[in-house]
């Protein structure tokens, strides 16, 4: 079985560790592929990025994927356009609006920490039905629970047991991701399904919330960014211009 871990953010957003530190480090903890969910600067930034990735892929013996973050609505309308050119699109989740916009986007493959900073989950029965019927994938990121305090951390779990009893519901992918800054805030993938295990889910469906579903991200990603691709469910078979 593969793990994957797809919201670590490196030095080139908001993180503090290196994109080689992050990717040794998910190798030795058992991971077999890590995504970078850096923050939109323009086309030059995308270059870079992968550049730099593939430099790292060839070194550690990893595979590593180049994914945004969209912080607002305008990030996404953005990103969404370029989907073509990278791995993966998260939206960061936490403000209501933006949660309904990122289920209601067929284009996002996450929705991070949808309860970070609220009194609420951050999601209700429509928006996740929106999340099911899209596609996109409700995280439970460790990171939320790691930093917070003893009240704040009962709370955001509380949330999560919500969202996950809601997505179970209405059959909604659930993702766990360390939303690692650093190096040395990544956790291995049993710890996680441990969490995930604790916060309603079963052990297959922990497991696969670490493997298969993050896999069937990448997977359909690829196919995303085939030329003959159209939009989900549509490619061209044989262009008759040609």
């Amino acid at each position: 079985m593969s793990f994957y871990d797809l919201h670590v953010h490196s030095a080139f957003s908001e993180g503090t560790s290196s994109i080689e530190q992050l990717a040794s480090t998910a190798k030795v903890l058992g991971f077999n592929g890590i995504c970078f969910a850096e923050y939109f600067n323009g086309e030059e930034q995308i270059k870079k990025l992968q550049t730099e990735l593939q430099k790292v892929k060839e070194k550690v013996g990893i595979e590593v994927f180049l994914g945004f973050e969209a912080r607002n609505s305008k990030e996404l309308n953005v990103l969404a356009n370029k989907r073509k050119k990278f791995d993966v699109l998260l939206v960061h989740g936490g403000n209501l609006s933006l949660n309904r916009e990122a289920v209601e986007t067929p284009e996002v493959d996450i929705l991070t920490h949808p309860e970070a900073g609220r009194y609420d989950s951050g999601l209700n029965h429509v928006m996740m039905k929106l999340a099911a019927k899209n596609d996109v994938a409700i995280e439970i990121n460790f990171r939320q629970v790691l930093i917070n305090s003893k009240k704040s951390r009962n709370k955001i779990l509380q949330f999560m047991r919500t969202n996950v009893m809601l997505a179970k519901k209405y059959h909604t992918p659930i993702i766990i991701c360390s939303g690692a800054v650093t190096h040395f805030e990544l956790r291995d993938p049993y710890s996680l399904i441990a969490m995930g295990c604790q916060l309603g889910l079963s052990w297959k469906e922990a497991k696969e919330s670490v493997s298969k579903i993050p896999q069937n991200i990448i997977m359909q990603n690829k196919e995303r960014r085939d030329e003959n691709w159209i939009l989900s469910g549509v490619k061209i078979i044989k262009n008759i211009n040609k």
